[in-house]
């Protein structure tokens, strides 16, 4: 159970410099009030267009992200690659309305598809569900709304978005992962993800959707998803997360009267997670893309994979984990010869904002990360010390 102790692996990319602005940023992340006033101060200095997108840029967005443009990233996707740790191309831009927008993420997904035949260091497109259409039209469908006949037609071009991007991925052989959102616009995300694994599904998981195992009824929602491809002869692509909009959840079901579709407590959650990684890697017909910053989750898919025979390269599984975070576990999974992946998000300063305070507020509300992630930085440090 050592494994993910080895910073010398862990941190093998960082120059000393790197290490100590890392250690900065997750020494600033510890603290609630840090976080929230430096929130507060950045949306108010880009609201007011003050000159610091290059303060922002030197610090937390080259942390936690691979650069402004696709072009941009190439030098960290090359550089991880030496050490066998793949790169996932995520435009970032959250929060679009306009079907210019979602047609700009479109093309930004086939870009990626693109880059992807081009350089094995890619091996998987992302998009989210709302990069690709208004979530408000999501949320209709979700609650069984009636669409009205402007809706519908887009609804329609939200469709033919999906379509044209697995279209790509299939042509290309590039696996697509379709990320998760809140519970309340999930629902049609789902069922049109569906009917893209059965359409697209039929030799091996290219569609990706997104489990949120924080979710209660995500493990009934997997079971029953594997008896539609059993009937239907399609295979399964699943990225397992434990989930990204807890508070958010927690404070509408409160708000609206309804019950939580948060599991109880983190105990019951990690027990989620655990429940859906075994149940896939038990299945041939799964491919199962772990996203997971927990070391006992990651130990635990290492024995479920030894254990039924699963080859260390076989394309069906993967662990992931984001950039600027847990390079413990991608370092040193990808130097014992896992598929391993980093998310790398990109897109203009200002319009990744969102993403970098959410992983900031993520940071500080999970139990643990931070300090762990500030432990493992000391470690190193002094272990270059001793040199």
């Amino acid at each position: 159970m050592k494994l993910f102790n080895n910073t010398e692996v862990a941190f093998t990319l960082k120059s000393d410099s790197q290490l100590e602005r890392a250690y900065f940023l997750f020494k600033m992340i510890q603290s609630q009030p840090m976080v929230r006033i430096g929130t507060a101060v950045t949306n108010f200095a880009l609201k007011a267009h003050l000159p610091v997108e290059g303060l922002i840029r030197s610090t937390v967005f080259d942390h936690f992200c691979g650069g402004v443009t696709e072009e941009d990233c190439l030098p960290n996707i090359k550089n991880m690659y030496t050490k066998h740790v793949h790169s996932i191309l995520d435009y970032s831009v959250e929060g679009k309305e306009t079907e210019d927008q979602f047609d700009l993420a479109l093309n930004k997904t086939l870009k990626t598809i693109e880059f992807g035949t081009e350089n094995k260091a890619i091996p998987f497109a992302v998009f989210k569900p709302t990069g690709f259409g208004r979530f408000a039209l999501y949320q209709k469908l979700t609650e069984g709304k009636e669409l009205t006949t402007d809706e519908k037609s887009e609804w329609l071009r939200v469709v033919e978005r999906y379509h044209t991007v697995c279209k790509s991925a299939v042509a290309h052989d590039i696996p697509l992962l379709i990320d998760a959102e809140e519970s309340w616009m999930q629902g049609a995300a789902d069922v049109l993800i569906e009917e893209l694994m059965e359409q697209y599904n039929t030799e091996k998981a290219i569609v990706f959707n997104t489990l949120q195992m924080y979710r209660h009824d995500r493990m009934d929602y997997l079971k029953n998803l594997h008896q539609k491809a059993h009937q239907k002869g399609f295979h399964i692509g699943m990225k397992v997360v434990r989930g990204a909009y807890m508070e958010k959840e927690r404070a509408r079901a409160e708000e609206m009267g309804y019950d939580s579709p948060i599991c109880v407590d983190k105990n019951a959650t990690d027990d989620n997670y655990n429940e859906a990684i075994s149940y896939m890697v038990e299945h041939p017909n799964m491919a199962v893309f772990a996203g997971t910053h927990n070391e006992l989750s990651s130990y635990l898919l290492m024995e479920l994979a030894e254990k039924s025979q699963i080859d260390k390269g076989d394309k069906r599984l993967w662990f992931g984990q984001l950039y600027g975070m847990s390079d413990n576990i991608s370092f040193n999974l990808a130097n014992e010869g896992y598929n391993v992946a980093k998310y790398l998000p990109f897109g203009p300063v200002r319009d990744v904002m969102p993403y970098l305070i959410r992983r900031a507020e993520e940071n500080t509300s999970v139990a643990g990360q931070t300090s762990r992630e500030l432990n493992l930085i000391k470690t190193e440090k002094q272990r270059r010390k001793t040199l």
